[in-house]
């Protein structure tokens, strides 16, 4: 692990937009693809006769196979380049579609939903890789830009999700290939803008040139640090988990809205977290990004406690805050990471993903139990004390003292 040093160019390189935006445009097409999950579980759970448990493991599958092949590719990637590693993971989303469209039994639902997840194990460490490198040192901007297309995708698909599949059937979820196809052909674009650079940069390191020598913490700072960033990824996503996977039953059980309405108030929520996935970085690189990891999951705290008290109008209005405060969180969260250990891009975007999604994946199965045994409403109860977790954010050191 590079903790000490990192190869970094001398030359300060331009913020490259064209490609920040085609990373941003192909992470919306891929969260459109993995928002479609979700979106079908009121349709799988009245087809296939499912449990919330069950509902629940299908994410848990999904988020597994996506969250623990993502430090590998990191990995991977950070010791030799595989600038075409893009367009190949997105085969597999693809391949993952086809049978989510045509699957027969709750088993092939999860095999199905276990290939969109290899899809985007592979994507979001690269993907996340090349948009540090286009960021021209505008990171928290560039990472900010890159999230929020998958946020816009991550809402659009619920919308999509009601208009062309609830109302037709399973079936027509083999349309979203064309999503897939098309996220194909741009990411090979990009590969063949990447390849050269990631080439040069390659021989740099095999070679042990070092252009810019960056000190870092100490490692024993560095570790504490990580750590308390994971914990409080687990606070953002353990909770995130119980919006994203329960809030349409939520809304139909205590509100009895139908699951067309209960899908427009998904989306509501969903564009609120890509309005604050798009403050957080550029909020990060202004004022420093451990006040805006500290406001952003602590301050979420007095909102989700109101929560499940709240009529219907309140609980879009609350659930529409969470979202844009808790989602200004991650951006800040993965570029502090990505500065406490420099020359790890790949291995810490790898981890943090990952991370993310194995908690959101665990969270979905863990609530899914619960609101079997408890019910729905008890769910939202217990999670409303989750971002208090955010306290911890006061150990992590400002790093842009360090760097003034």
């Amino acid at each position: 692990m590079k903790s000490e040093e990192s190869v970094i160019s001398k030359e300060v390189s331009p913020t490259i937009y064209a490609v920040l935006f085609a990373l941003s445009f192909s992470h919306l097409l891929n969260d459109t693809i993995q928002s479609l999950i979700p979106s079908i579980y009121p349709l799988v759970k009245d087809s296939f006769r499912l449990s919330f448990s069950q509902i629940g493991l299908i994410t848990l599958v999904f988020q597994l196979s996506s969250s623990l092949l993502q430090p590998v590719v990191g990995v991977l990637t950070d010791r030799r380049p595989y600038p075409y590693a893009l367009p190949l993971g997105m085969g597999f989303s693809l391949i993952g579609l086809i049978l989510l469209a045509f699957a027969p039994n709750y088993a092939w639902l999860l095999v199905s939903v276990a290939m969109v997840g290899v899809g985007s194990s592979v994507f979001h460490p690269e993907a996340s890789r090349m948009a540090y490198v286009a960021s021209g040192g505008r990171r928290g901007f560039a990472q900010s830009l890159f999230q929020v297309g998958g946020n816009a995708g991550s809402a659009i698909g619920p919308l999509l999700a009601a208009a062309l599949i609830a109302p037709f059937g399973q079936f027509n979820v083999a349309w979203f290939s064309i999503a897939a196809l098309a996220a194909i052909i741009i990411l090979y674009r990009i590969g063949k803008w990447y390849k050269p650079k990631s080439i040069r940069n390659y021989i740099l390191r095999k070679n042990k040139v070092e252009v810019v020598v960056q000190q870092t913490l100490p490692r024993r700072t560095v570790v504490l640090s990580i750590a308390v960033l994971l914990i409080l990824i687990f606070s953002k996503y353990f909770y995130f988990a119980s919006l994203t996977s329960y809030y349409t039953f939520y809304l139909i059980d205590k509100f009895g809205v139908s699951v067309q309405e209960s899908q427009v108030y998904l989306f509501i929520f969903l564009f609120a977290v890509a309005a604050g996935t798009m403050i957080g970085g550029p909020l990060g690189d202004r004022i420093g990004r451990k006040y805006v990891i500290w406001l952003s999951i602590l301050g979420a705290s007095p909102f989700t406690l109101a929560l499940p008290y709240a009529s219907l109008l309140w609980t879009v209005v609350l659930s529409f805050v969470i979202g844009v405060i808790i989602a200004s969180a991650f951006s800040a969260i993965l570029v502090y990471a990505q500065e406490l250990l420099p020359g790890n891009v790949g291995m810490v975007s790898g981890l943090f993903f990952g991370f993310a999604f194995g908690m959101g994946g665990v969270g979905s199965a863990v609530l899914g139990q619960i609101a079997d045994t408890k019910g729905i409403d008890y769910v939202y109860h217990i999670c409303a004390f989750l971002p208090l977790i955010g306290i911890t954010a006061a150990f992590l050191p400002d790093l842009n003292k360090r760097h003034a």
